[in-house]
């Protein structure tokens, strides 16, 4: 039985704790010239630069990485030779769950700072494979926040349904397709990495940024309610809430601790195997389904 039922930690004064809508959001179109420099200020995983820039050379647009093999392989080998593998699947799905969190990094902290979701569809991210770190990803400008139902690019109702067609149906469809191509990843194993990636974003969100206005917890509950997201593990909500209202999180309901432990309001138990184990000296993942929880 649950105590009556307190504020979640991300319920501030002036919080949301539901989605919000894409007609929220501060000012007239949800998003300041400062935007940017507050979403890469979260972190490595977040960072994305705007405006033009001298040092352009390199960059490419994401329809790239999607549609020509060429751009993809080189990716996929570079990962590989930092990874110090010569599995390509095991560079492939390492280069898909880093790509993934960088897609989900930028869209959730945009939506928890501004309450609205930013349009990052492909023809209008640029990316490039830097010499150490994660992909780089450039907006050479930067888009007002989307209202729903205009002609600015992102179809939906809300920002949950926006933020879905840009990364999982515009960005990581077409990727997955290339990856299955080129190099046999499953579907399974894609979704599984695009699911831990998203919770992976909402954690460091709420460590980093525990006063946005804009709690990313109910945004991720919507996105983990479809598919295929939905299918690609079980989401442990805390049995009280945790800040996810208590209810039922895409259509699984609180059970058990998960790999995290039962302190930990998200613990996920994916479907799938990243894969990344076999990189000698890793072992599995938190949310592994091959790793035994804790």
């Amino acid at each position: 039985m649950c105590p009556p039922p307190t504020p979640p930690p991300a319920a501030r004064p002036g919080a949301r704790d539901t989605p919000p809508t894409a007609a929220d959001g501060p000012g007239g179109n949800g998003a300041s010239a400062g935007t940017p420099a507050r979403v890469a200020a979260v972190g490595p995983y977040f960072a994305v630069s705007s405006g033009p820039r001298a040092d352009a050379a390199g960059f490419r647009p994401f329809t790239a990485l999607h549609h020509d093999p060429a751009p993809l392989a080189a990716y996929v080998a570079e990962t590989g030779r930092r990874l110090g593998t010569d599995q390509r699947r095991v560079a492939a799905s390492t280069l898909h769950i880093g790509t993934a969190a960088r897609l989900w990094s930028v869209a959730l902290a945009t939506a928890a700072l501004t309450g609205r979701a930013v349009d990052l569809t492909p023809e209008r991210l640029w990316w490039r494979t830097p010499p150490s770190g994660p992909i780089e990803l450039w907006l050479p400008e930067w888009p007002a926040g989307t209202p729903a139902g205009t002609s600015g690019g992102i179809p939906g109702e809300d920002v949950p349904g926006a933020l879905y067609e840009t990364v999982v149906v515009r960005h990581l469809g077409p990727l997955d397709e290339a990856l299955r191509r080129d190099f046999g990843l499953s579907p399974r194993i894609l979704h599984g990495n695009s699911a831990s990636a998203l919770l992976g974003a909402v954690r460091v969100l709420l460590a980093r940024v525990p006063d946005a206005p804009w709690s990313p917890l109910p945004v991720a509950a919507a996105l983990l309610a479809r598919e295929p997201l939905a299918s690609a593990g079980v989401l442990t909500a805390d049995t009280c809430g945790a800040g996810l209202g208590g209810a039922d999180v895409g259509g699984v309901g609180p059970r058990g601790a998960g790999p995290r432990g039962a302190d930990d309001p998200l613990s996920y138990r994916r479907n799938s195997c990243c894969l990344y184990y076999r990189v000698r000296g890793n072992g599995y993942c938190g949310d592994c389904i091959l790793a035994r929880p804790r």
